[in-house]
């Protein structure tokens, strides 16, 4: 059993405890170095690629505390999957506020004109409203209130990530069809989002986990050879 720490009212682990400073320091370095103008020659368009580039990182981390559990029987990520999940949340919501309210000044004419124009804002807007509905209802009290309807809304996140990803590499100077540009990234997150979605279909995922706790099981020669040498050992002392 993990040692628990009381902060504040609450109990943490060492790893819930990482987590959250881990979660806030992009967002302190964000604001520090945007204050003290830090952030290149555009610091507007720096401080939303990297607000997003943090979003989708956390996002991709939360995914995977399900799949790591499955894998490797890491029950202790799961206690750092809601955690990520919302942070995910608050640095993709950063991201928005970002580009409406800095680059925009939340001009309500220009902005709908930006997001229509523009395919993979589209997508960007589209998965932060996913983002929105499943933050507002991650807490005990919704749980309740929806029943059996609070797992069905929240696997939305199964088409959330993929637009979030959609979202990052659009947005990149490449061209993914003729694999040309900074198209490496946006690759490696598309791949690793979707074997994390492709490990929780049940039916591979009640596969991993069989081949998991069979290796965990010792095999029947190995067994009765153990066995031997502790029969024979027992006989040889007088």
């Amino acid at each position: 059993m993990q040692k628990q720490f009381h902060i504040l009212g609450g109990s943490y682990t060492w790893l819930q405890i990482i987590t959250h400073v881990s979660a806030w320091l992009p967002a302190v370095y964000l604001v520090v170095a945007y204050l003290s103008d830090n952030l290149t020659v555009n610091p507007i368009q720096e401080l939303t690629k990297r607000s997003g580039y943090f979003a989708l990182i956390l996002l991709v981390l939360s995914l995977a505390c399900t799949p790591a559990n499955t894998l490797f029987g890491w029950r202790f990520a799961l206690k750092i999957r809601r955690p990520l999940g919302l942070y995910a949340f608050l640095y993709a919501f950063g991201h928005f506020l970002t580009f409406a309210g800095l680059d925009y000044g939340f001009d309500l004419e220009l902005l709908p004109e930006a997001i229509l124009e523009k395919p993979f804002i589209l997508i960007g807007a589209t998965a932060l409203l996913i983002l929105i509905a499943l933050a507002v209802t991650s807490f005990q009290w919704w749980m309740k209130r929806l029943g059996k309807n609070w797992k069905r809304l929240h696997k939305l996140i199964y088409l959330a990530a993929p637009l979030v990803v959609l979202h990052f590499a659009w947005s990149q100077k490449g061209n993914l069809l003729r694999l040309q540009g900074d198209i490496l990234q946006p690759l490696a997150f598309g791949l690793l989002v979707g074997v994390l979605l492709l490990l929780r279909i049940p039916a591979i995922r009640r596969q991993v986990s069989g081949l998991r706790h069979s290796a965990k099981q010792p095999r029947p020669d190995i067994q009765e050879k153990k066995q031997s040498w502790r029969a024979g050992k027992s006989r040889a002392q007088p």
